[in-house]
C-alpha cells in the first residue's frame, strides 16, 4: 500500500500479480489480505475489492453487496472471510 492508498501489484497474473483490472477501485486502501493466489483489499469506506485467480478469492462479487463496513479479512489457501 502506498502513501496516497493505491496499490502496486506485480508477478504472476494468475495469482493476483496483476491487479489492472480493479486499479481504478483500489484508492484510500488500508489493509490488503493474501490467500494463495488472490488478495482482497479493505478501502477506507469498509468496501472490499478483490483480485487474482477466482477460485481462491479473487471475486467477491457475489457476496459484494454485504461486503460492507469491513473492518478485517482472514484468509485460507483459497477462501476469505469478511469481520
Amino acid at each position: 500500500i502506498l502513501a496516497d492508498g493505491s496499490v502496486v501489484a506485480w508477478g504472476d497474473v494468475e495469482d493476483g500479480g496483476d491487479c489492472s483490472a480493479v486499479q481504478d477501485q483500489l484508492w484510500n486502501v488500508h489493509h490488503i489480505q493474501a490467500t494463495h493466489a488472490a488478495f482482497a483489499a479493505i478501502l477506507a469506506d469498509g468496501s472490499v475489492v478483490a483480485w487474482g485467480d477466482p477460485y481462491h478469492g479473487g471475486d467477491c462479487s457475489a457476496v459484494q453487496d454485504r461486503l460492507k463496513n469491513v473492518q478485517q479479512i482472514q484468509a485460507t489457501r483459497a477462501a476469505c472471510a469478511a469481520i
